[in-house]
């Protein structure tokens, strides 16, 4: 019997110890400045829902770990003081190379003449009228001059829109910002399990209800995608960052506003190979992406929606939603916000 109790003790004091210290490497330290804790645990990603699109088929539980992650999008306040600190030129800021198109181009594609290849970005231009959704081509143009201090074009700027996310950033200088305040962009496990709020299985990151005309949840658009918006949300285009009420856990913009770069590679039919096997772990996405819609164009995972999603013509602004796109590409409807690991 005495023995019996000793055994108990001892494995009573095992585990009270391997708790504490599992408690206080999951405890958080001084918060960062604006960043919101995590605690991490266990959700159902992606979705079964008529709402769903096929990359976010099938639903499936994921466990993630603890992580402290940007209670908002990156500014252009923010993104400013990372340039003037270490004089990074951003992507659209620099001539592309006529060799990096041709890589992402089908075999026989002619090259670019040289005059096109100067530094600019894409930019969101409305129609006249309604047309095929089908092309985005017609909504989307390459702009030269167009880049993060200048985000629709040349005449464009950002003076008074400090508070604004910073668009027209590419993965690759989404990344070098991250790196430069100590931080990782967030796997797209963590980025939904942090847009969810708590809200495990719900179509929008605020719950069940849909997209109110009167108490508008989130920047979007509102109207006839692409070429009629009413702006009933009051922004055309970007917000500033806290425009609209936070999620369960505090965090701004999860849905809408502007995509957020993830530290992922998109794979289109990455959820399928996790059907049926159980419990997912911590997943970091796949080693190379994978899109038989765009076989030649390696892309990174964007999370989260934007001011141009629109319920006629996406409905991306749900937690479950993802798509991929080139890492050396900016938009004026993309932005990032970053994610830190605690350390032991």
């Amino acid at each position: 019997m005495k023995r019996t109790l000793l055994m108990l003790g001892v494995g009573f004091a095992a585990f009270a110890s391997a708790y504490a210290a599992t408690k206080l490497w999951n405890a958080p330290a001084a918060p960062p400045r604006a960043m919101v804790w995590i605690a991490g645990g266990e959700f159902t990603m992606g979705t079964d829902s008529d709402l769903g699109w096929p990359d976010e088929r099938p639903a499936h539980r994921v466990r993630v770990d603890g992580f402290w992650i940007d209670e908002h999008e990156v500014t252009n306040d923010e993104f400013a003081a990372f340039v003037a600190a270490t004089r990074y030129v951003t992507t659209a800021e620099t001539a592309p190379k006529a060799e990096d198109i041709l890589a992402q181009s089908s075999p026989g594609t002619p090259p670019p003449p040289p005059e096109a290849l100067v530094p600019g970005s894409l930019v969101f231009q409305p129609t006249e009228e309604a047309v095929d959704l089908r092309d985005f081509a017609r909504w989307w143009r390459w702009t030269p001059g167009a880049n993060w201090r200048h985000p629709e074009g040349p005449g464009s700027t950002i003076q008074g829109k400090g508070g604004h996310p910073v668009v027209q950033v590419s993965w690759d200088d989404a990344s070098a910002y991250a790196r430069w305040a100590g931080k990782r962009l967030p796997t797209e496990a963590e980025w939904e399990f942090a847009a969810r709020g708590g809200l495990d299985g719900r179509p929008y990151v605020w719950g069940d209800a849909p997209f109110s005309l009167d108490r508008p949840q989130a920047n979007i658009w509102q109207g006839a995608f692409p070429y009629r918006n009413t702006v009933a949300d009051g922004y055309e285009r970007t917000a500033p960052v806290k425009s609209f009420p936070p999620n369960g856990y505090g965090l701004f913009d999860m849905g809408g506003n502007v995509w957020e770069w993830c530290a992922d590679w998109y794979q289109r039919d990455l959820y399928r190979g996790r059907a049926g096997r159980g419990l997912t772990l911590n997943p970091t996405g796949p080693e190379q992406s994978s899109d038989p819609a765009r076989p030649f164009t390696p892309q990174r995972v964007q999370r989260g929606g934007s001011f141009l999603c629109n319920d006629s013509y996406c409905s991306r602004y749900r937690p479950s939603a993802r798509h991929g796109c080139s890492p050396d590409t900016g938009m004026s409807h993309v932005g990032f916000r970053c994610v830190k690991t605690p350390t032991s």
